[in-house]
């Protein structure tokens, strides 16, 4: 059966705080964040630079809990500077099938590394589409982008 690639866990507008360019790789994030979205350490994430466009994927590392620490090490380190806003995603392949039981997580960001808001992907049932996309509050379960009925 076909599989596809799906975000399971997002850090949306994370602030680079640091670099490293003397470590061994990886990126140094802070153990709340990622537990809060599902980021396991070890995992392997994708990391899109918002200020330059730098693309790249390394693995995650645990930093001090509560530090709100980004920290780009090794090689990763050339592609973001401190104070960068960067998208941290996690990503596993699932069939189509499964997509109706999928939810992913995500932080997004404001100054400081504060989250702001907490939210769930997920994809949903219309009468017109088979697979629609609903964004809504991980707090509250209010919707913010519904898949039309």
């Amino acid at each position: 059966m076909r599989q596809i690639r799906v975000i399971t866990g997002k850090l949306h507008g994370l602030t680079v705080t640091g670099s490293d360019l003397n470590y061994q790789g990886s990126i140094t994030l802070d153990p709340l964040h990622c537990q809060a979205a599902g980021i396991y350490p070890l995992e392997f994430v994708e990391i899109w630079n918002k200020n330059s466009g730098a693309r790249i994927v390394t693995y995650v590392i645990h930093g001090e809990p509560g530090s709100k620490c980004c920290v780009l090490n090794g090689a990763a380190a050339r592609t973001c500077q401190k104070g960068d806003e960067v998208i941290i995603a996690a990503t596993t392949y699932i069939e189509p099938k499964d997509l109706h039981d999928h939810k992913a997580k995500v932080l997004v960001f404001g100054p400081g590394n504060e989250v702001v808001q907490a939210l769930n992907y997920e994809v949903g049932r219309t009468d017109q589409v088979e697979y629609a996309f609903r964004m809504s509050d991980a707090v509250t379960g209010e919707t913010i982008h519904p898949c039309e009925d």
